[in-house]
């Protein structure tokens, strides 16, 4: 059974990565044509991305759990010095973001890479909390908040908020008595409503949010266009490469907003079955984790699948307009390759943690209780 839910993720997957190349290609032919002389060119650089994910995600998978498990916190540090250094003339600052490092001529987004890194330590961090002393509890207590903290002050409130999200998650699994959790959630409510409010742009992408009508040729002017997108697409859509939208009116429309592409190209038909494809992908996600025996591979495994499922569906609120922009790709079909990479080597980690000889010893299912204290 469980070779059976690895065969049908896996194509399920594909299909996703397939389309996204499409779709790619699709939406920012002309863009590359004009601007850099060859219309294939972001849908190359993507192709070889997909390569080297599906190259270091197969490593990964053949890899045991365990020794990730035990050096997640040396990992974390790594990933978030790398966060450190978009501060530094190593990083690049675009549309008022730090998000960005430039190593060899090679765009890196460190922040797609912390928020598994510290999803892992959160994993290891609340497995472990009983065993822990009170200086250990608040030490490696940093893992988990310099990078949300960083992640601030980039600004980079997207994946900021999946990562938050995502230690909220996996503390809701754990073993830790519910009071609090429900203390902290109450907190963190209150921290990002502030912290949302703190700055200008932050309130006024929710003001577009809540009427983008108000500043049509301004802030208004993505969400609009990205409305129009769907609205011209009908139900069967105008057909791949025929989209208006992609022609300069929807900025970077192969990136944040490729799904209002897919709207208009492959109509509401192509909406329902890429909201399936997701759909699909979270249901056979967590049956997978429901067939190990460890606990902390059952974590990790829900975990991964939460985070991109959980942006996914982000994604395409902030397009349909349900939801404030949150500068966040559609995993798998957006244009980038470090959330490309990444994803896939978080896919990757999945498949090490399915098998038999990559399970946490320490964490059996015969220690398989979640309290609701």
């Amino acid at each position: 059974m469980t070779e059976k839910l690895k065969k049908y993720f896996l194509y399920d997957v594909s299909l996703l990565a397939f389309i996204g190349l499409v779709m790619v290609w699709s939406s920012s032919w002309i863009v590359a044509k004009e601007n850099l002389g060859s219309s294939v060119h972001f849908v190359s650089k993507q192709v070889i991305f997909l390569i080297l994910g599906s190259g270091i995600a197969l490593a990964l998978s053949k890899s045991k759990l365990g020794f990730w498990y035990k050096n997640i916190y040396k990992i974390n540090i790594l990933t978030t010095f790398l966060l450190l250094l978009t501060f530094t003339p190593l990083g690049l600052v675009i549309k008022g973001s730090s998000r960005w490092i430039s190593i060899f001529g090679l765009n890196l987004q460190p922040g797609e890479f912390v928020k598994y890194s510290v999803m892992f330590c959160a994993i290891n961090y609340f497995s472990n909390f009983s065993k822990y002393t009170r200086n250990d509890k608040l030490l490696y207590a940093l893992n988990l908040l310099v990078p949300l903290g960083l992640l601030i002050l980039q600004p980079d409130f997207g994946t900021f908020s999946i990562t938050a999200v995502l230690i909220g998650f996996i503390w809701f699994m754990s073993d830790l008595p519910r009071r609090y959790f429900y203390s902290a959630m109450c907190v963190s409510i209150a921290s990002g409503a502030a912290i949302l409010v703190a700055a200008p742009y932050r309130v006024k992408r929710l003001m577009t949010f809540l009427d983008p009508w108000a500043d049509p040729q301004g802030s208004g002017f993505q969400i609009i266009q990205s409305y129009l997108a769907f609205a011209n697409g009908h139900v069967f859509g105008k057909g791949i490469g025929n989209s208006n939208e992609k022609l300069y009116y929807l900025p970077e429309a192969y990136n944040d907003f490729i799904f209002s592409v897919i709207g208009e190209e492959l109509g509401l038909v192509g909406v329902i079955f890429v909201v399936l494809f997701y759909l699909v992908f979270i249901y056979l996600g967590f049956r997978l984790a429901l067939t190990v025996k460890s606990k902390v591979n059952t974590m990790l495994i829900s975990a991964i699948i939460f985070s991109i499922g959980f942006q996914a569906f982000l994604n395409m609120g902030v397009v349909l307009g349900l939801l404030p922009t949150k500068g966040l790709n559609l995993p798998f079909i957006s244009y980038g390759g470090s959330s490309l990479v990444a994803n896939l080597c978080a896919l990757g980690l999945v498949f090490s943690a399915l098998e038999p000889k990559s399970q946490i010893e320490e964490e059996t299912s015969s220690n398989r209780s979640y309290s609701f204290n």
